[in-house]
């Protein structure tokens, strides 16, 4: 695990940036004492919905908020 002084990753932050992205984790040092880790941030985590009685029966699939169509409507309400 690579260790720089401050000076040094103040310097180079886009390098060591790129070095967490792909998994390295980097320590940075303040009068040769570690201070800090820069590590790989993981994306956030999307909260689940609590469908209460209805979970495992109703699936959310993409787009389920767009607006509906007239067409689409038409059907909904068995008129096409």
């Amino acid at each position: 695990m690579p260790s720089y002084n401050v000076h040094e990753a103040k310097s180079n932050l886009s390098r060591l940036l790129k070095q967490a992205a792909m998994g390295e984790e980097v320590i940075i040092m303040r009068n040769g004492e570690p201070v800090a880790k820069l590590v790989r941030c993981r994306p956030a985590r999307r909260k689940k919905v609590e469908l209460g009685w209805a979970e495992g029966i109703i699936r959310e699939t993409p787009g389920w908020d767009k607006a509906m169509t007239q067409d689409e409507v038409a059907v909904f309400l068995g008129i096409k």
